[in-house]
C-alpha cells in the first residue's frame, strides 16, 4: 500500500488550493473549481477566498462572475451549507446533495406546521405548502428578480408564522418566507442573485433559476451525481479517510461507499491512518516541497473546512481558532500548517496573531500579506458571522 506522509499532504494542500505563489489562478472560475466549491453561508468568504487564490483579482471581477457572466452561482447543498459553485458544476451538485436536503427539510418544515396545531390535515398541509411554492414562483417569474419581501408582498401567505423552538431562550415565531424561498432553491426552481446592498450583503434577490442560467441548474441520475461529486471531491482533498468524505458531503455512510464503489479508488496509507485517492497517475506527486509560501485564509474557508480531520494542518490551535459549534474562523497559513488566526479592526486595518514561531522571514512575509487584505478590502469592514475567540480578542 503506497504510503502519503503528512508533509506530502500539506505540499498538495498548498499547490492543489492555489495558495502558492505559483500555483494561484488565473480566473475566479478555476479558483473555485480547484476546492470544488466555496462555503458562502457568511458572503465575505466567497471574496475573501478568492482573494488569497486568484491573481489580481478585484471585487468587481468577483461580481461579475456571479451576476453579469453567471459563471459562478449560489447554491444551497451539502450539509445545508450554502456555497458558489462554477456554474458547470450545477447540476452535479443539485443532483448529489440539494435535492435530498430538499426532501429533509419538506419533512421538517410539514411537522413544524403540524406541532403548531395549523388546522389542515397532514395531506392538506404538503398540498397548501406546495400551491405556496407555486404562487411564489409565478410572482418571481412577474416580477423577473425581486427579493423575499417583494414576494411576500405579491403572495400574502409567505406571511404565515411558525413558533420555533418555543421552550427555548431563542425560541420566537418566525414567517415561512425563507422557508419557501430555500425549498425552492433546493429543489432548483429559483436561484439567488445580485444581493442589496455591497459585497457582504445578505439581502438576497431570486430568480427563476432557467432565465438566470441557461437550462436552469439541470438534472442528473443520483448516483452517477454523487459519484462524480466524491471523484471531484478526491481530486481537491484527496488522499483523505473515507469520514472526512462522509462529514463534507453529510451523506450517510453507505452513500459515500457506494460513490467510491463507482470510482474505484487507491487505498493508501496516511501516516498509518486508513485513506483513499484518485486511481491512475497521479499528476501531481508533490514529492517536493513547494515554494515557501503564506495564506490569510478567511472564517470558513474551503480549505480548513474541507476535512473532518484537521490535526495534520491544525495542530494544537483549535481552541482559539473555531466557535462553539464547529466553525472555524479567519486562519494564518504557513506552508500547509495554521500557524495564527487574524482578524479585521475597525479602522479597516488587518492585525494576526502567530500562535507558534515560524521565523523571521516567514513572520514578515505573514505581515506582508496582511497589509494586502487591509488594503484589498479598502473601506468595507468585514466582521465575520461565526465569531471565534481569537478574531474577538484581536478586535476588542
Amino acid at each position: 500500500m503506497r504510503r502519503i506522509s503528512t508533509a506530502e499532504r500539506r505540499a498538495r494542500l498548498g499547490r492543489l488550493h492555489r495558495l502558492t505563489a505559483t500555483s494561484r489562478a488565473s480566473t475566479v472560475e478555476d479558483a473555485t473549481r480547484s476546492v470544488v466549491a466555496l462555503h458562502a453561508t457568511d458572503p465575505a468568504t466567497v471574496y475573501l477566498s478568492l482573494q488569497a487564490r486568484v491573481r489580481d483579482v478585484t471585487v468587481s471581477g468577483i461580481e461579475r462572475a456571479l451576476y453579469d457572466d453567471r459563471t459562478l452561482l449560489r447554491m444551497m447543498a451539502m450539509r445545508r451549507t450554502l456555497f458558489v459553485v462554477p456554474v458547470e458544476s450545477a447540476p452535479v451538485v443539485q443532483a448529489a446533495a440539494s435535492r435530498a436536503v430538499a426532501a429533509t427539510q419538506r419533512r421538517r418544515y410539514l411537522k413544524l406546521m403540524a406541532d403548531n396545531h395549523l388546522d389542515l390535515p397532514a395531506s392538506d398541509r404538503a398540498e397548501w405548502l406546495a400551491d405556496v411554492e407555486a404562487g411564489t414562483l409565478r410572482a418571481l417569474l412577474a416580477r423577473g428578480e425581486a427579493t423575499g419581501a417583494e414576494l411576500a408582498a405579491d403572495e400574502p401567505r409567505l406571511h404565515a408564522t411558525i413558533s420555533m423552538a418555543a421552550d427555548k431562550s431563542y425560541g420566537g415565531t418566525q414567517k415561512i418566507t425563507s422557508w419557501v424561498l430555500n425549498l425552492m432553491s433546493l429543489d432548483g426552481h429559483i436561484v439567488r442573485t445580485r444581493p442589496r446592498g455591497s459585497w457582504i450583503s445578505q439581502q438576497w434577490r431570486w430568480a427563476p433559476a432557467d432565465t438566470w442560467v441557461r437550462g436552469g441548474v439541470g438534472d442528473l441520475p443520483v448516483e452517477d451525481a454523487r459519484a462524480e461529486l466524491v471523484r471531484r471531491w478526491l481530486a481537491a482533498f484527496g488522499p483523505a479517510p473515507v469520514t472526512d468524505i462522509k462529514w463534507w458531503t453529510g451523506w450517510p455512510l453507505g452513500q459515500v461507499r457506494a460513490a467510491l464503489t463507482a470510482i474505484g479508488p487507491e487505498e493508501v496509507d496516511l501516516d498509518g491512518a486508513p485513506g483513499v485517492m484518485l486511481p491512475g497517475p497521479d499528476t501531481d506527486t508533490a514529492t517536493d516541497a513547494p515554494e515557501p509560501w503564506i495564506a490569510l485564509l478567511p472564517g470558513l474557508d474551503p480549505t480548513p473546512m474541507g476535512w473532518a480531520e484537521r490535526s495534520w494542518f491544525l495542530g494544537p490551535h483549535a481552541g482559539p481558532l473555531f466557535d462553539r459549534n464547529g466553525n472555524i474562523g479567519p486562519t494564518v497559513w504557513c506552508d500547509g500548517r495554521i500557524v495564527g488566526g487574524w482578524a479585521q479592526r475597525r479602522d479597516g486595518e488587518v492585525v494576526v496573531r502567530l500562535l507558534e514561531d515560524v521565523g523571521a522571514e516567514a513572520a514578515a512575509a505573514v505581515e506582508t500579506a496582511a497589509a494586502g487584505v487591509t488594503a484589498w478590502t479598502g473601506p468595507v469592514r468585514v466582521t465575520p458571522r461565526f465569531r471565534t475567540p481569537l478574531e474577538k480578542e484581536l478586535t476588542a
